[in-house]
């Protein structure tokens, strides 16, 4: 581990970003350009004396799991995110498999959505970010480990609590698109990706599943519209929209109330703004 050299990396990189940039209020006037120490701390989700160690080349080895946090924190490209891993020791993360690298371009977009639910997901349908509406409509699924963050996995391997959140009448048609989404993941992956890990393990642990698979069905999009079933709120009509990275491994996704001829449906915006209050409570308050 280089300790000067992630030191200085650190401090410039937060220099470099403004409050705005990472969706913080601008405050009071500020001395000095860029982010403040405690800031890039609460975005990493560390505490603000690691940081500051780090930055006066006092802290130890970060895991590759903190430097994640970082690197998503100071919203670094690809590129910088490999110079961080190698200059605290750590091997670069594999650029064919889907980490939780989020792409900073989705990320900027994210930061300054606050009235819609919105998240980044990979293209395993994986939650790789969320604002506060989508962590009060769907729980925090970047909370989750392993495959159960895939929305693909969940849907399959635990439907009777994963299917809850859409209308009865539309759980077949998700299904097949969930499945179509990920044939074409694995068609851009390779069956030696972790697409191919995910199919092979939905294939052995769902035997709905596997009879979607044979039929290959390939899509790579997302309903215009669909419904979304909040268990205090209710049935909620959404329109979604939907940005993609340039190589489409990963997209961010907002939730707009739908639209009616042009107007925005009153009981969706409605629905909408009791969201807000409620935020994650319904989900805080659930001893499972």
């Amino acid at each position: 581990m280089d300790a000067a050299a992630l030191a200085d990396f650190l401090r410039r990189r937060r220099a470099e970003l403004s409050p705005g940039d990472v969706g913080l209020s601008e405050g009071r006037r500020r001395r000095t350009p860029g982010l403040r120490r405690e800031e890039v701390a609460q975005l990493a989700a560390m505490s603000t004396d690691y940081y500051t160690r780090l930055e006066q080349r006092r802290g130890p080895q970060p895991s590759e799991q903190m430097l994640a946090s970082l690197a998503r924190a100071l919203r670094l490209s690809r590129d910088e995110r490999d110079y961080l891993y190698r200059v605290a020791g750590h091997g670069i993360p594999d650029r064919s498999s889907l980490g939780t690298h989020v792409a900073p371009a989705l990320l900027r977009v994210l930061d300054r959505l606050d009235d819609s639910p919105a998240l980044v997901i990979s293209n395993l349908g994986e939650s790789l970010a969320q604002n506060r509406m989508a962590d009060a409509l769907f729980g925090d699924r970047t909370a989750l480990a392993g495959w159960e963050r895939s929305d693909v996995y969940r849907w399959f391997v635990h439907p009777t609590t994963e299917r809850l959140l859409y209308p009865e009448n539309d759980r077949d048609r998700q299904s097949r698109a969930l499945v179509a989404n990920l044939r074409a993941a694995l068609g851009a992956m390779g069956q030696r990706s972790r697409a191919g890990e995910l199919v092979r393990e939905l294939r052995e642990r769902s035997a709905e599943f596997g009879e979607l698979w044979d039929r290959h069905e390939v899509a790579r999009r997302f309903e215009d519209h669909k419904v979304l079933v909040h268990p205090e709120v209710g049935a909620i009509e959404f329109d979604c929209q939907v940005l993609f990275t340039e190589d489409q491994s990963q997209a961010l996704l907002v939730l707009t109330a739908a639209r009616s001829n042009g107007q925005h449906d009153s009981q969706a915006q409605e629905r909408l703004r009791l969201l807000s209050v409620l935020g994650t409570q319904a989900f805080s308050d659930d001893p499972a």
